[in-house]
């Protein structure tokens, strides 16, 4: 079994690794762009169904689909990581099986029951959209800086302890080093779930790629339903694959 090394001092993280990630974004919102070569595609694949919005609409609808996932998922690490810490400390260990019953709320319900439940505080349109989305996200992202956390080695912990570090120190300087590639895995699967979730908000009046999808099944309309399920599936997979490789450029230990 191979024994993880930490990355030399002075050494930076090879950031170089998410110069082919953004020319992946690039190139994909550049072909969002060139509406009409869906067109083309779809109305092959669907004679007598074409996609229904007029031009450069596609990479309208990705743009908003990604400010609000972005949006939502901004909330829930101001938010979840913060929760996550106070509830691993000693101060706040009496409400760990409170903070998880509550971030597991979210999930509890199906989409759409969540967006339903968001409708009394902030009402229709893109921000009950993001409140729906946040409490949908709040689990992986909780869970995993928990589990980080407690997987800290505690003589690793009393060390730092026994070296003068205060709490704070500690938890900055170790813990969150040490748990931060399990942080970060669920942090990427908050991300995507959220991408992927985010298809429903067109329900309550948000905006996004579930406009054409929404818009689709109400019609039947094969071919605009295939442009946005096609559009979100392409975005989740280069979202998963960017985190990937920001795992592999932020992370200090190596195998």
């Amino acid at each position: 079994m191979s024994v993880p090394r930490a990355r030399p001092l002075g050494q930076s993280a090879p950031l170089d690794r998410l110069i082919a990630p953004a020319l992946a974004w690039a190139a994909l919102l550049g072909l969002f762009a060139y509406d009409d070569l869906w067109r083309q595609a779809l109305s092959a694949l669907f004679p007598g169904q074409t996609p229904l919005f007029e031009r450069q609409t596609l990479l309208k609808l990705a743009l908003e689909h990604l400010a609000i996932t972005g949006t939502a998922l901004l909330a829930v690490l101001l938010v979840g990581l913060p929760l996550a810490v106070w509830a691993a400390r000693p101060s706040g260990a009496a409400f760990r099986p409170l903070v998880e019953n509550l971030v597991t709320v979210g999930q509890t319900f199906p989409p759409v029951a969540v967006l339903a439940l968001a409708l009394p505080f902030v009402g229709f349109g893109s921000g009950g959209a993001v409140l729906a989305l946040f409490l949908y996200g709040l689990l992986p992202v909780v869970r995993n800086t928990l589990e980080g956390l407690a997987a800290v080695p505690q003589d690793v912990l009393e060390a730092a302890s026994g070296m003068g570090y205060s709490p704070l120190q500690r938890l900055w300087r170790v813990e969150i080093p040490l748990a931060f590639p399990v942080i970060l895995s669920g942090v990427r699967a908050g991300a995507v779930l959220i991408l992927a979730t985010a298809t429903v908000a067109p329900l309550i009046g948000g905006g996004g790629l579930g406009v054409p999808i929404v818009a689709g099944l109400a019609v039947s309309n094969l071919a605009f339903v295939t442009e946005g399920a096609v559009a979100v599936a392409l975005l989740a997979v280069l979202l998963d694959w960017t985190f990937a490789r920001l795992e592999a450029a932020l992370t200090p230990w190596r195998a």
